[in-house]
């Protein structure tokens, strides 16, 4: 062993700020910080002093220094951003492997946060909160039925280690205090980790984290334990996160020589990063597959996958996010991602899609043009033509496109679906079942287990009488024929998330319909 959703799960770590960043960790470039020499922006200066002296009603000059910063940034490019402290504090714990905090994780499927887990040995777990307790009060503010945005729930429970915080939950009708010391909390980036079949392994990764090396390497050696030939690697959703351990997890796959990607900037020579060949994964099969908003260290894996003919490309095309920032933080506790270099692909592509007035609608427009659904549609410039080391051509201007495509399949979307999706529906009827069943799934630790559990308990059935009851929905008659096998894993996925399965559980039960991991099992090479 080397030592080395609807609504979202969320784990107490903030909400991700400046999203579609890759950033250069201390291993690359070290940080730097800056006290206050403004020289070059004297104008600005003198403007913000006349401002303050001579302004005929009182000003906010924090707040208006900032604007005057993300105003400048905003002329650049669309990535290089200013965090104001808080900010930059969320933004740093989602990718640093731990924050400071309570330890639970929750969901909000109507105006109160439920805890859906408590972590091992972490201060909540001490305190005695137990899954499903709802919370009421934060110290003294009240944040149950009253529409608290989640960022201002999480934002109320963090806090630095040390720390002392009452928290006020509703168990079973009888409201309980328990006062709480924050410590670090861990946050983990494998959401799920499992055998699809005898030789197939499947790996979800939410997010390059400062962990993610040491988690999916043992992600990786329990699979292989277990038999795993063949690897799928899900990077959808992935909106990526630190450069180096995109080049880590690149390496393990990879012979010694093979570049990973290269960075060149004007102020930026060209550097190559490749692959030192101590990789213990050069045997296994690997598919990656991707979607419209995996993005920048996602994007230089799969691209480091596909231009070296490794493994196969599989799902739609990705963000196109082919620009990196380097952190500048501020003694003020406020910082910049500025963006310095352009990644380049093994064949030479930079992946960066065109940046103008319209860039943060791109998805929307990849939806409205049909490209979602057919691979004719996709937008490809095929002036700019690279060629992978087997002489595959391949694309740049605009995300990494997949060898096997697979569109967004909206023909078994049926109107019961749809409403129910709408209202919430299924999350929370989730949240019911666990109320009414907690007591045997909080047990529950086996996928077959839960399985055989949730057919026993007749879920289908209790979940179509929830619809009618609660919301007043119904299917139309042998709608539900057509709708259950696309909605009852969503559903029994949710339930079973409540299990000490946890978050796998949804990932086990809705893999049969996922017709992206369908593909990447019937396409397990198309490299010749």
């Amino acid at each position: 062993m080397r030592q080395n959703t609807n609504t979202i799960l969320i784990a107490l770590l903030g909400v991700v700020l400046g999203v579609l960043i890759t950033l250069l960790s201390g291993k690359i470039f070290e940080r730097r910080k800056f006290d206050g020499d403004y020289n070059r922006w004297r104008k600005l200066n003198l403007i913000l002093q006349e401002v303050q002296k001579n302004y005929v009603d009182t000003i906010d000059m924090t707040a208006m220094t900032d604007a005057a910063v993300v105003a400048a940034l905003a002329k650049l490019d669309p990535h290089s951003v200013y965090l104001p402290p808080v900010e930059l504090t969320e933004s740093e714990d989602q990718l640093a492997g731990n924050f400071e905090g309570i330890g639970i994780t929750f969901n909000v499927p109507n105006d109160t946060a439920i805890v859906l887990s408590v972590i091992p040995g972490g201060p909540s777990e001490k305190a005695g909160l137990m899954a499903g307790d709802r919370v009421v009060r934060v110290d003294e503010k009240v944040i149950a039925g009253k529409k608290t945005p989640q960022d201002s729930m999480i934002r109320l429970m963090k806090g630095p280690s040390g720390t002392k915080v009452k928290i006020t939950v509703n168990r079973d009708g009888t409201l309980i205090p328990f006062d709480i010391i924050r410590d670090k909390i861990p946050v983990h980036c494998i959401d799920a980790a499992f055998m699809v079949n005898d030789t197939t392994g499947y790996i979800k990764l939410s997010k390059f984290s400062r962990n993610t090396y040491l988690e999916f390497t043992e992600a990786a050696d329990r699979l292989r334990a277990q038999g795993m030939k063949r690897l799928l690697f899900d990077l959808r959703d992935n909106t990526g996160g630190y450069l180096d351990q995109a080049l880590l997890l690149s390496n393990e796959f990879l012979s010694k020589g093979d570049l990973v990607v290269y960075m060149e900037g004007l102020h930026r020579d060209r550097e190559d990063f490749k692959a030192d060949g101590r990789g213990y994964l050069k045997d296994i099969q690997v598919s990656v597959l991707i979607d419209e908003v995996s993005a920048s260290s996602s994007e230089i894996f799969a691209g480091a996958i596909q231009d070296n003919d490794r493994g196969v490309i599989v799902g739609r095309r990705s963000f196109g996010k082919g620009l990196v920032q380097e952190p500048i933080n501020f003694t003020d506790g406020s910082g910049i991602r500025l963006t310095v270099a352009r990644f380049h692909t093994p064949s030479g592509r930079c992946i960066q899609k065109p940046y103008g007035d319209d860039y943060d609608y791109d998805i929307y427009e990849r939806y409205f043009s049909g490209e979602m659904v057919s691979a004719d549609s996709m937008k490809v410039d095929t002036t700019a033509v690279y060629y992978t080391v087997k002489g595959r051509p391949v694309y740049g201007g605009g995300g990494i496109i997949p060898d096997v495509f697979v569109p967004i399949d909206t023909t078994k979307a049926t109107d019961f679906h749809i409403k129910c999706n709408k209202k919430a529906t299924t999350m929370r009827f989730a949240s019911a079942m666990f109320d009414k069943y907690k007591g045997t799934l909080s047990t529950i630790d086996d996928f077959a287990k839960l399985k055989r559990y949730l057919e026993e308990i007749e879920l289908d059935r209790q979940f179509l009488e929830y619809a009618a009851r609660v919301d007043g929905i119904r299917p139309a008659p042998g709608e539900w024929e057509e709708a259950s096998p696309y909605i009852m894993p969503q559903v029994k996925g949710l339930v079973g998330r409540y299990s000490k399965v946890g978050e796998e559980a949804f990932y086990r039960f809705y893999m049969p319909v996922d017709e992206t991991i369908n593909a990447a099992l019937k396409n397990a090479s198309v490299i010749e």
